[in-house]
C-alpha cells in the first residue's frame, strides 16, 4: 500500500501529538477553584437534547464544562411528557423516535451519566414527568393507547362542556387525573424500577406532580371521590364547585359554588397524599436516594393546579382568600429532600419591579398576576417565608434571556444570593444561543468560582 506523498517530519508528528494531548487534557481537566458547595443544578430535557447528547463524547464534554462552572448536579430527564422513557424498562415503552427522527440507543444513557458524572464529582439526578402521559401537539404518548384513554384529565371548559384533555389541542401536555388509582400504581412502579435499576443514582426530581390547571379534573371518578371526602352527594356537578359566568366586559370567570373551598382543599390533599406515598415507595427501594420535586414559584396562584408546596407550619388562610384554615395541612415541603422552583421572571430586583410593575402570566395561571412575588428577588423573599426552615433552589428559564444575556447573569446572581442554590432549565438554550459567558459571569460574580 502506498502512503500519501509527503516528507515525513518526526518533530512535526511529536508536536501534533503534544497539542492533541494538551487539548484533551484541558477539555477533561476539572476546575479546582470552585468555592461554593450549595446545590446548583443544570437540567437536560429529554427530547430537546437526545440527538445531541446520545453519544459519550458529548456527555463527557458538557459534564466537564458544567463541573468547571461550579455546577454540583445534572438533572437528566428520563420520562418526557409523552410517557416514553429513556432506559430499558419492563413497564414503559422506550423513546425510539421523535419528530420524525429515529433515536439509536448504543449505550446505557443514564448509566453513562452516572459513571461520568461521579468520576467528575457531579451528582446525577433523574427527572420524571409525573401526571402526564402524552404530547397533545403530536398525538404521541401512552395516553392515546386504547386501554389508557380513561387516564386523561377531564376539562371543564368555559362553554360548560366536560371533555378529555386529549381533545384540547391548545394544551401540549396530555395530563392525567392525579387520583386515578391505576395510573398512580403505574407511575410509582416506574419510579421504583428506575431507582432499582440504577442504585448509584443520586436522586429523583418529580415534575408535573399537579393537576393540569384550574379546569381539571371533572371526571366521574373525581366527583365520586370528592363526595366521599365531604360526606355528601352533590346535587349539581360541577355547579356545586363553580359555574362559568361572564362579567360585564364579557370575560369568563368561575362563579363559586357551595363546595368551592372544600374542592380546592381536597385537590391539594390529593397531591399531598400522592407525594407521601411516592416518597415512601421510592425510599423502600433506596432509603438514601434524594426525593425531590420541581414546581412553579408563583405560590399565590399555584392553588389552581392543586399544589401546596409550603411548609406545614405556614397558614395561607391568613394571607389568601382561596385557603381554608385546614388548607395548611396539605403543605408538603417537609416531604422533600430537594425542592426547586421556577423563578421564571425577567425582572430581577424588587426595585425594578416597583418601577415597571409588569403583569406576569405563567404557564399554569388563569389570569395575569401583578405583585412583588413576580420578580426574582421578591419571589425568593416570599418563598423563604412560605417554606419555613425548608431549603429551596431558585430556578431560571434560560430562553427568557435569549436577547438579554446580562439578565441571565443577574438572575443567576440573585437566585444564588436569595435562595439556597440554583437550577437552570435548560442546557439546550444555553448551547443553542451560546450563553456560556453569561453563565460563567454569573457564577463568578456570585463567588461560586474564582
Amino acid at each position: 500500500m502506498k502512503l500519501p506523498y509527503f516528507k515525513f517530519n518526526r518533530k512535526l508528528l511529536v508536536l501534533m501529538l503534544l497539542v492533541a494531548t494538551i487539548g484533551t487534557s484541558c477539555a477533561n481537566s476539572v476546575n479546582e477553584s470552585i468555592k461554593d458547595d450549595r446545590t446548583k443544578l443544570m437540567w437536560l430535557d429529554a427530547t430537546a437534547n437526545i440527538q445531541r447528547f446520545n453519544n459519550k463524547d458529548t456527555i463527557d464534554y458538557y459534564l466537564t464544562k458544567l463541573k468547571n462552572l461550579g455546577f454540583t448536579d445534572v438533572v437528566v430527564d428520563m420520562r418526557p411528557i409523552s410517557g416514553y422513557v429513556m432506559y430499558d424498562s419492563d413497564i414503559a415503552p422506550k423513546l425510539k423516535k421523535w419528530r420524525g427522527d429515529t433515536i439509536i440507543w448504543s449505550f446505557d444513557y443514564m448509566g453513562y451519566y452516572i459513571e461520568k458524572g461521579h468520576s467528575l464529582g457531579l451528582n446525577i439526578q433523574a427527572s420524571l414527568n409525573t401526571f402526564v402521559a402524552g404530547h397533545n401537539h403530536f398525538d404521541k404518548g401512552i395516553i392515546y393507547e386504547e386501554d389508557k384513554l380513561d387516564w386523561a384529565s377531564m376539562v371543564y371548559r368555559v362553554d360548560g362542556e366536560i371533555v378529555p384533555i386529549t381533545n384540547e389541542k391548545q394544551k401540549y401536555s396530555a395530563m392525567v387525573n392525579p387520583i386515578n388509582p391505576e395510573y398512580q400504581d403505574y407511575i410509582i412502579s416506574i419510579f421504583k424500577e428506575l431507582v432499582q435499576k440504577y442504585p448509584e443514582l443520586d436522586g429523583l426530581i418529580l415534575d408535573r406532580v399537579r393537576y393540569d390547571g384550574f379546569m381539571t379534573d371533572f371526571s366521574e371518578l373525581s366527583k365520586t371521590k370528592f363526595e366521599e371526602y365531604i360526606g355528601k352527594k352533590l346535587e349539581n356537578f360541577p355547579g356545586d364547585i363553580y359555574e362559568w359566568k361572564k362579567d360585564e366586559l364579557g370575560n369568563d370567570y368561575p362563579h363559586k359554588g357551595k363546595y368551592y373551598m372544600e374542592w380546592l382543599q381536597w385537590r391539594s390533599q390529593n397531591i399531598y397524599d400522592f407525594m407521601a406515598k411516592a416518597r415512601e415507595e421510592v425510599k423502600s427501594v433506596n432509603p438514601d436516594i434524594s426525593f425531590g420535586t420541581y414546581t412553579g414559584a408563583w405560590y399565590p396562584s399555584y392553588f389552581e393546579v392543586g399544589v401546596n408546596f409550603a411548609s406545614k407550619n405556614y397558614d395561607p388562610s391568613k394571607e389568601f382568600d382561596w385557603a381554608t384554615q385546614e388548607y395548611k395541612n396539605t403543605g408538603y415541603a417537609e416531604l422533600m429532600d430537594l425542592f426547586t422552583v421556577g423563578n421564571y421572571y425577567t425582572t430581577i430586583t424588587k426595585e425594578e419591579y416597583m418601577k415597571e410593575n409588569p403583569e406576569v402570566k405563567n404557564e399554569t395561571d388563569m389570569e395575569a398576576q401583578s405583585s412583588i412575588w413576580y420578580c426574582v428577588e421578591g419571589s425568593n423573599e416570599n418563598l423563604r417565608r412560605v417554606m419555613g426552615d425548608n431549603k429551596f433552589l431558585g430556578g431560571i428559564l434560560a430562553d427568557q434571556f435569549y436577547e438579554n444575556h446580562d439578565g441571565l447573569t443577574e438572575s443567576i446572581k440573585m437566585n444564588l444570593e436569595t435562595s439556597d442554590g440554583l437550577m437552570i432549565f435548560d442546557i439546550v438554550h444555553i448551547i443553542n444561543k451560546d450563553m456560556w459567558q453569561a453563565v460563567e459571569k454569573g457564577m463568578r460574580e456570585a463567588n461560586v468560582i474564582e
